[in-house]
């Protein structure tokens, strides 16, 4: 038996699967947490790292490793390849501000003009969680930690190094050994998705230098060995993971719902949305992913079950008591800020409240089509760019919830199909570490219960996005 391991090293944790290379079973697994906030020393990751891998019985044994990793997170590596500050993340929105200059300055003042510029040029219009948004706040407001970067990568990137063997006092050597791939690069901001090239006049506005960046690898290349002997894949950015190991294909839509909300497709063409909506991300097969953000999902149904003093499954159990609509009651998710639409001070907000309809389930239900609609416009801006969704995988962890599976068949009119549970990022960086060993992605099958599509019969995404139009 040959076996491979795949990493996820998420916002949250750090999950390793081990599988058969051959027929996917899963042979063993571990897991370890990362600290909470958006801002964390990459040593975190790594120490947690070491950790699930030892929970999941060590790599010794296994023939190909690939880490699927949070997107957007800044690592920035002085000349002898130690950190200098710890790394912002994608739900930092600090550089919103930074984001605004970038797009205004694009256009010779005019923000329509720069982002016209930026989604031509690199396929996506900044807000704060991109790369490049975060370099220009380095700049800004730590020109001392800025004129120190020699080099610029990302949690993927930088943990695939690490196991590689390179690290503090790595020097020139180890910086040029850094690798990433097109995934996990088209989502950095200074990077043409289209072209498949960095774009150094971009990091020269944004951090005041160029500073080495890791080799973009294609999806079959390897990134080194590790110190084990094991094959490294390329590695890939969580959402291309994610839609390897939900065994997503071109005419798929992914939507998922985790700590974020993501809704991305698998294209053969590279999107271009100057509305700022759509990023133009790639994927790890070759293709493109046109993909959606929002900042708030899981968290919402965390908080809303908090106040009503219930835990989850006793949440679920109540919005499925509540009919279609809530009572009328409507929740905008807004909880903390937004990146789609880019509203990063937004607050949450509930409308339509009465003596009746006041109630915990029906509080429970607005929460969970809440979410749904804040996704549901997701699809909208996908469709506006030429996506034609066959059906929609529900994936991440709320999309076990029969609340959100009922809600979702009723308001995004297209079929679905929920994955059995699973690490999805873990399991697509297992399926790509087969790719790098074998030259060709496994056929691993995947059971899935299917739902078709229902009726909004209640006209809740109408008025979700009447209630939302107020923050615009």
């Amino acid at each position: 038996m040959v076996l491979v391991a795949g990493i996820d090293s998420s916002t949250q944790s750090c999950k390793v699967v081990i599988r058969d290379a051959d027929t996917g079973t899963l042979v063993r697994q571990g897991r370890a947490l990362h600290p909470e906030g958006t801002e964390v020393h990459p040593d975190h990751w790594w120490t947690a790292l070491q950790k699930a891998v030892a929970d999941a019985g060590g790599l010794d044994d296994v023939g190909a490793v690939s880490v699927g990793g949070q997107q957007h997170g800044m690592v920035c590596l002085d000349s002898e390849g130690a950190v200098i500050r710890p790394a912002l993340l994608w739900n930092d929105t600090r550089s919103a501000g930074a984001a605004a200059e970038l797009i205004t300055s694009a256009g010779g003042g005019d923000p329509a003009a720069g982002a016209e510029y930026w989604a031509r040029t690199t396929g996506t219009v900044p807000v704060a969680s991109l790369t490049v948004t975060k370099l220009r706040w380095l700049a800004e407001n730590e020109p001392e930690n800025a004129a120190k970067v020699a080099a610029v990568c990302l949690p993927h990137d930088w943990l695939t190094w690490r196991l590689a063997g390179y690290g503090p006092g790595s020097g020139a050597e180890g910086l040029a050994a850094l690798r990433t791939d097109r995934s996990d690069a088209s989502g950095t901001g200074y990077y043409s998705t289209a072209e498949g090239t960095y774009l150094p006049d971009v990091l020269v506005a944004a951090l005041g230098h160029v500073p080495a960046l890791p080799k973009v690898l294609a999806p079959l290349e390897s990134a080194g060995m590790t110190q084990s002997g094991a094959i490294l894949a390329a590695g890939a950015g969580d959402n291309a993971a994610a839609a390897l190991g939900a065994g997503a294909g071109l005419g798929d839509v992914v939507m998922s719902l985790g700590t974020s909300g993501t809704v991305f497709a698998i294209s053969d063409t590279a999107a271009a949305d100057a509305s700022g909506l759509v990023a133009g991300f790639a994927d790890a097969a070759g293709h493109y992913l046109p993909l959606v953000c929002t900042l708030n999902a899981t968290r919402i149904f965390d908080a809303t079950a908090a106040l009503l003093g219930v835990d989850l499954p006793e949440f679920n159990r109540l919005a499925l008591s509540a009919g279609p609509g809530a009572g009328g009651l409507t929740l905008v998710p807004y909880f903390d800020g937004e990146r789609t639409p880019n509203l990063p001070d937004a607050t949450g907000s509930l409308h339509g409240i009465t003596r009746a309809n006041y109630t915990a389930a029906n509080l429970a239900r607005a929460a969970v089509e809440g979410v749904v609609c804040s996704l549901a416009d997701g699809l909208a801006a996908l469709r506006d760019q030429g996506v034609s969704a066959r059906r929609i995988l529900l994936v991440g962890g709320g999309a076990q919830s029969a609340a959100v599976q009922e809600v979702a068949a009723r308001l995004l009119g297209t079929a679905i199909s929920v994955p059995r549970p699973g690490e999805y990022v873990a399991d697509g960086a297992a399926r790509q570490a087969v790719a790098a060993l074998t030259g060709r992605f496994p056929a691993w099958a995947a059971d899935a219960v299917d739902f078709p599509p229902g009726k909004d019969d209640a006209g809740v995404l109408a008025r979700y996005r009447r209630f939302a139009s107020l923050y615009v």
